[in-house]
Formats: structure tokens, C-alpha cells, sequence
């Protein structure tokens, strides 16, 4: 199975979290708990892709 995808989203969800981290004073204030919810369901569901994946390692 390719997982070529599966690995371009968890890279992206877990550098737009750094992000989020590293510049939370730039942000303003509107947006910003709109972004850190959108962020933490983001990261959430890499998390739940990478168990996915080790769970179905050998079945292929």
C-alpha cells in the first residue's frame, strides 16, 4: 500500500502545529483559537493514521 499521501499530511499537521507554537503572539486574537482547534483535530487525525498504519503493517 502507498503511503506516500498518509506521511505528506502527517508532516504538514504536525509543522502547521509548530507553527501555531512558534508564532502565537503574531496571530490575532479572532483567529486564533478558530486555527488552534482546526489544528489540534489536524494533528489528531495524523495521530490516528499513524496507529491506523501500525496496525495494518502486515495485513498486506
Amino acid at each position: 500500500m502507498d503511503y506516500s499521501n498518509a506521511v505528506i499530511f502527517i508532516i504538514l499537521a504536525f509543522s502547521l502545529g509548530l507553527i501555531m507554537i512558534m508564532n502565537k503572539d503574531r496571530i490575532p486574537q479572532k483567529i486564533r483559537s478558530g486555527m488552534a482547534l482546526t489544528t489540534v483535530a489536524l494533528i489528531l487525525f495524523a495521530f490516528w493514521i499513524i496507529v491506523y498504519s501500525l496496525l495494518n503493517l502486515g495485513s498486506s
